[in-house]
């Protein structure tokens, strides 16, 4: 990994192929690792780059107030990148839909998989995960929280863990802890996401979501696909929250024939 350092600390970075440049924004839960099985095949044709977000995998905390969406463009003004593909994983996703809102300009295409709706009204499920999150993290157990966030996030509501794919909740686990440890810092700094009319997308839209996910996830992804003008909406039988983990091939399979619109 490579360091942007800047007055807040630092961003971590990963650039791997040739071609037109295409960013893979993680999952909130997550660093850029999620995205290993991925790369290889669109690496054959663009420049991916990844990086962790401020607080997640390499990435150092927050010093002070800051924006995943400005984050995104020094990374991609110090590459010397003016128009990326971006696609986004869960809370990456959201940030791949506020930078399209933020800067249409720079962007050739948006993906978004697994991605939160902002005042969403969220179900008793998931009030009920947030709260028992909540509850582990404040008597210290960051590893109940952890195990938590993977019941809810890896494994999901419809399987059990003997139905997920062997190894995965070990290559997580790790990701998942650094996220919740660093959570009260980026909540303190973090800018939220942002509040744009979705119709302003201009851009061609692919947006995923898994069918083994919570409920939430998969109405959440059908209301972007009915308000970002032209959106495609892809569904993954055999993913849960996660999909670049659960099912690579098959999400590799989506995202070449679209990123070569």
């Amino acid at each position: 990994m490579i360091r942007l350092a800047d007055d807040l600390g630092h961003l971590s970075y990963d650039v791997a192929g040739d071609g037109p440049p295409v960013v893979l924004v993680h999952a909130g839960v997550a660093d850029h690792r999620m995205w290993d099985d991925v790369v290889p095949g669109l690496a054959e044709r663009y420049t991916v780059i990844r990086h962790d977000l401020r607080g997640f995998g390499e990435s150092a905390p927050p010093a002070g107030p800051y924006s995943d969406v400005d984050d995104l463009r020094r990374l991609l003004d110090h590459l010397g990148h003016d128009r990326v593909r971006i696609v986004g994983a869960s809370w990456g996703g959201r940030v791949a839909v506020d930078f399209t809102l933020a800067h249409p300009e720079r962007v050739h295409s948006l993906a978004l998989f697994s991605a939160p709706w902002p005042g969403y009204d969220w179900s008793a499920e998931m009030h009920a995960y947030d709260g028992a999150e909540t509850a582990a993290l404040a008597a210290g157990d960051v590893d109940a929280a952890t195990q938590i966030n993977l019941d809810m996030w890896l494994r999901g509501p419809g399987r059990e863990w003997d139905d997920v794919p062997a190894g995965l909740a070990d290559r997580v686990r790790e990701p998942m802890r650094i996220s919740l440890v660093n959570m009260a810092v980026r909540d303190e700094h973090g800018q939220g996401p942002g509040s744009a009319d979705l119709a302003a997308v201009a851009v061609p839209t692919l947006v995923g979501v898994g069918k083994l996910d919570v409920a939430d996830f998969q109405d959440i992804a059908r209301r972007y696909a009915a308000e970002i003008p032209g959106a495609t909406l892809v569904e993954f039988p055999a993913a849960a929250h996660l999909i670049a983990l659960d099912a690579p091939a098959e999400l590799a399979e989506q995202l070449v024939p679209f990123l070569a619109r």
